[in-house]
């Protein structure tokens, strides 16, 4: 009788396979970055360790093996969701590896507004000594975070950390203790009209798609900040470039957009009040590690006959 299969679509350490194995003895372990070898290995897995359109192709299929397949990412917006349904599979991701991260990547963007060294640097790439304008703090300002989840939890405690005041939003209005008001969506404008800063946590589904448009950049303070490390669909791109050019809103830094990458035309790359990085506000030395810690713990829940208990995705909800 053949082993069965666990196989990772991308290649992992020795010290990370021996644990492998140290959990699960009697599976045998495929892993690697070339997808001509692994391909024809998917019809065989039991658990895949990653994701690519190769797995959408052949691993979901009339009496499939698949039963588990463990994300290396938080964000499922891409994946089939309605596939993992018809065929009983599991899905779990890493979220909480991008808690320190994106949280450190938020509060950056919040002192660079505050700070203006957003300005300085692009004065500094020209040769220009030059006064940026009176400068803000962010101390016992207002932040106001849409989904409290894992970095929305870490941004607010860095947050106290500067005396900041902490408004939540959570669609089920379920209180946090690291958040002094919470507000579901019933609250979403008291909230956005009192933050100094409104930072957007939120995954991309069907309930927060263009959760953002022209009314909520209308409810915000003339004065507000908006950062969105989310996903790009939750937010009315075109109401946010109206809401910056009309100066309904004071700035924007953006990680995500509604289309990646932002295309070379976006006048957003061009406003002197807007932060652009590539996406990349979770990426960290330390994620392999963190996102391997997740998946052998599922894993040795999956081998004594458990469901994996950590991440596993609302496959409804799509998060």
């Amino acid at each position: 009788m053949s082993k069965p299969v666990i196989l990772c679509l991308h290649s992992l350490s020795e010290q990370v396979v021996g644990r492998i194995s140290q959990i699960a003895p009697q599976w045998e372990i495929v892993h690697g970055n070339d997808m001509d070898v692994l391909t024809p290995r998917l019809r065989d897995a039991e658990i895949i360790i990653g994701w690519r359109q190769a797995v959408q192709e052949n691993s979901f299929y009339p009496g499939s093996k698949l039963r588990w397949v463990q994300i290396w990412g938080a964000g499922v917006d891409r994946i089939p969701l309605e596939l993992f349904i018809e065929h009983s599979v599991i899905l779990t991701n890493a979220s909480g590896v991008h808690a320190y991260p994106i949280s450190e990547t938020i509060l950056s963007m919040m002192l660079s507004f505050a700070r203006k060294m957003h300005l300085s640097i692009r004065n500094q790439s020209q040769g220009k000594w030059q006064s940026v304008g009176l400068l803000g703090e962010i101390h016992e300002a207002t932040i106001g975070i849409l989904g409290i989840g894992a970095i929305g939890e870490e941004t607010a405690r860095l947050a106290k950390a500067f005396g900041m005041k902490v408004l939540g939003f959570r669609q089920s209005g379920k209180p946090s203790p690291v958040v002094d008001t919470m507000f579901d969506l019933q609250g979403l404008d008291e909230l956005l009209a009192n933050s100094d800063y409104v930072v957007n946590t939120l995954p991309f589904t069907k309930d927060t798609s263009e959760l953002m448009g022209a009314d909520q950049f209308q409810a915000m303070k003339s004065t507000a900040y908006y950062i969105n490390i989310g996903r790009g669909g939750t937010t009315d791109q075109n109401a946010l470039i109206a809401a910056l050019k009309d100066g309904q809103i004071a700035g924007a830094g953006l990680d995500v957009f509604e289309k990646e990458p932002l295309q070379e035309e976006s006048p957003l790359w061009t406003m002197d009040n807007v932060i652009i990085t590539p996406h990349n506000s979770g990426s960290t030395v330390h994620y392999h590690q963190r996102a391997e810690e997740i998946m052998l713990h599922n894993l040795q829940d999956y081998v004594q006959g458990k469901l994996p208990s950590r991440n596993v995705v609302n496959l409804e909800k799509q998060y």
